[in-house]
């Protein structure tokens, strides 16, 4: 199995930003894609961004187009969230998860960093 450590949240000032990172160990080349996702509370879980393991084709949600950048580091086993013009808005807790190749749903889920944005 792959297992999956988020970091690099935290509480940032509005218009600041912060790079969240998702550490994945295990059986990494069974992965096709991590994608990350947000949840504040009372609300759904929303998709973020998304990247495949190996080719670095990526997607992302309207809300965060132009203000987030999702990379990867494919020697580091690691994929990183760039969030900058951060609002409060984006405050919420954010998951990283990946798709097992050739299964086109998020079975794997990291434990969750907190983003917190004030005004």
């Amino acid at each position: 199995q792959v297992q999956l450590v988020e970091s690099g949240g935290g509480l940032v000032q509005a218009g600041g930003s912060l790079r969240l990172s998702c550490a994945a160990s295990g059986r990494t080349f069974g992965i096709n894609a991590i994608g990350w996702f947000r949840q504040a509370p009372g609300k759904e879980r929303e998709f973020v961004a998304a990247i495949t393991y190996s080719s670095s084709s990526t997607w992302y949600a309207d809300s965060v187009k132009g203000r987030f950048t999702i990379s990867r580091d494919y020697a580091k086993n690691t994929v990183y969230l760039q969030m900058n013009s951060l609002k409060p808005d984006d405050t919420a807790v954010y998951y990283c998860a990946c798709t097992r190749e050739g299964i086109p749903t998020y079975d794997n889920w990291g434990q969750g960093t907190q983003v917190t944005v004030s005004t």
